[in-house]
């Protein structure tokens, strides 16, 4: 039984399209290479948690890593297969104090580890009677500060929202959102203000908690990543990486500077604290803000 449900929410409260201008600014972040963290066959997505550990996912080895920020591995877990524990296509990761999810794209769910990599639990929908639950291929997830998973479920385009305990909330973002309906999403992240970004293809799509679109976002460039760690919001595409400061409801994103920087490919990238991690196919690449 769902503890709770909301009795009413609409889900185009405002619906708010504005074109994102990339500001080049006279003095713009710079961050010089201090060096990196090689392990990795082909790293697809990674996450920091508040209390300094890496989790990378890996589809080359069908694995999630746990690292220290000097590099050093301190647990590997996963594999090949759909068992629990062991995945087919890792494409992302999530991590809290206590708690790391892997969206297991292939095999259709979402698995819980606890903080050491010890498997917990897993999410799987896609044969529950109630369609609105189910959700295929998912590609990105992250939690709130309340608890709530949110997963972008690739197969129904859309993002469908679960309560800690695993139940069924809503889903918003579906081929019935209007001008929030997403066409080719890829990645979504949380605010510390309970905001929902989703990247869908050149557009940043912006919703609250209750699944109310509040912008959308135009994008001048294909960018295919973000996260957000603390106030910092961080997108890239495969060659340049922006920023910008929230709890802002339409980031201005500033292009970042990277001094010294051996030329890749970049997959995810992520700012905590003076530090800009950039996640490429076999490494961790690590700059300081000058």
């Amino acid at each position: 039984m769902i503890l709770f449900q909301f009795k009413s929410f609409m889900k185009f409260r405002s619906s708010v399209i504005l074109s994102l201008i990339l500001t080049f600014n006279i003095f713009p972040q710079q961050f010089v290479y201090q060096g990196s963290i090689d392990n990795f066959r082909n790293a697809s997505g990674f996450s920091l948690s508040s209390s300094g550990f890496f989790y990378v996912t890996d589809t080359g080895s069908d694995e999630v890593t746990k690292l220290d920020t000097l590099g050093n591995i301190l647990k590997d877990a996963g594999g090949y297969g759909w068992t629990e524990s062991i995945f087919d296509f890792p494409s992302d990761v999530f991590a809290t104090p206590l708690n790391v999810y892997v969206c297991d794209k292939n095999n259709n769910r979402i698995e819980r580890f606890d903080k050491d990599l010890n498997y917990i639990s897993q999410l799987f929908t896609r044969n529950n009677e109630n369609s609105a639950e189910r959700f295929g291929y998912p590609l990105s997830c992250a939690t709130s500060n309340q608890g709530d998973l949110y997963i972008l479920d690739s197969e129904n385009k859309r993002v469908v929202k679960f309560n800690l305990f695993g139940q069924y909330v809503q889903d918003f973002g579906g081929f019935d959102a209007g001008a929030f309906s997403l066409t080719n999403p890829k990645k979504l992240a949380v605010s510390s203000a309970n905001n929902i970004y989703v990247l869908d293809d050149r557009r940043l799509l912006i919703f609250d908690q209750f699944g109310s679109g509040i912008k959308i976002l135009n994008l001048d460039e294909n960018f295919i990543n973000l996260n957000i760690v603390g106030n910092n919001f961080v997108t890239n595409s495969l060659q340049n990486i922006y920023s910008a400061q929230l709890p802002s409801r339409m980031p201005e994103l500033q292009k970042v500077v990277l001094i010294g920087s051996p030329r890749n490919v970049f997959v995810s990238s992520l700012i905590a604290g003076n530090k800009l991690y950039v996640l490429v196919k076999n490494e961790i690449m690590i700059f300081k803000k000058t």
